[in-house]
């Protein structure tokens, strides 16, 4: 009996003490598959953005680190950056993609793919959110806003923004008795500052070859370079390239080239900046967003001056027109996955990250309140040049010649100019002649698109 008993007490001792574990296992089971339902749940409800950019370099850092500031902050969204090469590149990527869902849910896009982005009938407009949530869009800096906005609506979010100005050696200015804080406002000044300046082996300046530079020569002087408005008013059928505007211009580039005064470095702005950098040229033509990287190029060596982009000294008014990309959404993707894609749009517009985007990078902020951030007021402080960009662009008038103009096949038509450009230089053809050549051509290049388009 006693053993029995013993035996008995044994048992239910071991049994009592296996009841807490047996418990503790069960609910150990049981917390498992609950975190696991937990995971499945959150894995569920997080939405992927898929982002394809094309800033490569130190701006992908950049880009990255937004995206990375993003996720961090916003748990239910997962964004992945994507870089696709070149503008070019990734445009055409984005048009394979079209008849699948291996695109993108957001593309970066450079300002001349606008027409297209429009007509692809690929894209949401973010004006269909802007309407939804009465989002704000009077703290967008309406000059940049207004490239963008077509047939009365925001296509795409601006994201990188620049304008071309004047860039000028203050030393080499000075040397040639020019006064170093007066910059050449008007083509006649600009002619006769390089006239000044070119000397001992130096030229007075030197303009990339770029069709770019073309175009903003239009809006300096009012002037649009497509009829019906720029494509603004309707579909452009036309090119304007060999009017009043751009025949005046080319014969101004030409010569201050025959007169050597300015050397013709051909097409790419890099050549232009490394003999700026070495004191080889006085003057140039370079966008906003190398600012940066020409001042320190030019550190120890001379000191940088900035003016507005010339124009005729009768021109009409004008102003420049922004350069650069805006970010569009694609609707071939869910819509939890279009909205996901607007919430990060709506982030790197906020002044925080407009700030962060334009210290690292050099880019206009498209957001007001960016101006007001610490470490813009502390970055204009440090580089002041930059406030002649600032100052540039709020000069500018919005009109259909300031907005930019639009149109399906805007790559290939500033490789035309280019041409024409490069033909009047080297000669080959008077820049009316050469002008006029490449009129016809983009008309007809403009007018074979509508027709794939209606």
């Amino acid at each position: 009996m006693k053993t029995r008993s013993r035996l008995n007490r044994t048992n239910l001792t071991a049994a009592l003490l296996a009841a807490p574990m047996l418990l503790l296992a069960a609910c150990g089971k049981e917390g498992a598959s609950t975190e696991k339902a937990a995971d499945a749940a959150s894995s569920k409800d997080l939405v992927k953005v898929v982002y394809w950019h094309s800033m490569g370099g130190e701006m992908a850092k950049t880009v990255d680190k937004l995206v990375s500031d993003f996720n961090s902050s916003h748990k239910d969204i997962q964004v992945e950056a994507v870089y696709q090469g070149s503008y070019d590149e990734s445009l055409n990527k984005m048009k394979a993609s079209m008849d699948s869902k291996s695109g993108p849910s957001m593309i970066q896009v450079y300002e001349i793919g606008s027409r297209f982005m429009i007509d692809s009938k690929a894209i949401t407009p973010v004006q269909k959110f802007i309407d939804m949530e009465k989002y704000d869009v009077s703290q967008l800096e309406e000059n940049i806003a207004g490239y963008y906005m077509v047939d009365g609506k925001l296509n795409s979010m601006p994201f990188n923004t620049s304008n071309p100005i004047l860039y000028y050696n203050k030393d080499m200015f000075k040397a040639a008795g020019l006064d170093p804080e007066k910059p050449p406002a008007t083509f006649e000044d600009v002619a006769k500052a390089a006239k000044a300046l070119t000397k001992d082996g130096q030229a007075g300046a030197s303009f990339a070859i770029y069709g770019w530079f073309m175009e903003q020569l239009f809006a300096n002087q009012g002037a649009e370079l497509l009829n019906n408005g720029n494509g603004r008013t309707s579909l452009a059928t036309e090119s304007q390239l060999n009017s009043e505007a751009g025949v005046k211009a080319l014969t101004w580039w030409k010569e201050l080239v025959d007169s050597k005064v300015a050397l013709n470095l051909g097409r790419k702005t890099d050549d232009t900046k490394k003999a700026f950098a070495a004191g080889q040229i006085g003057m140039m033509l370079d966008s906003t967003a190398s600012l940066r990287g020409i001042v320190n190029s030019a550190e120890g060596k001379f000191k940088v001056g900035t003016g507005f982009l010339p124009k005729p000294s009768d021109a009409k008014e004008g102003g420049v027109i922004v350069g650069g990309a805006s970010n569009y959404i694609l609707n071939n993707k869910s819509e939890a996955e279009q909205k996901a894609a607007w919430e990060f749009i709506k982030y790197l517009t906020a002044p925080e990250q407009q700030a962060l985007w334009h210290i690292n990078t050099g880019y206009f902020p498209i957001t007001k309140k960016a101006y007001e951030q610490p470490s813009v007021k502390e970055n204009l402080a440090k580089f002041p040049q930059f406030q002649t960009a600032i100052d540039q662009l709020h000069a500018t008038k919005l009109n259909k010649a300031t907005q930019g103009a639009v149109m399906g096949v805007f790559p290939e038509a500033r490789q035309i100019t280019e041409n024409a450009i490069e033909e009047a230089l080297n000669g080959k053809k008077s820049p009316k002649e050469a002008l006029d050549a490449a009129q016809k051509e983009i008309t007809a290049k403009i007018q074979q698109y509508n027709k794939t388009v209606k």
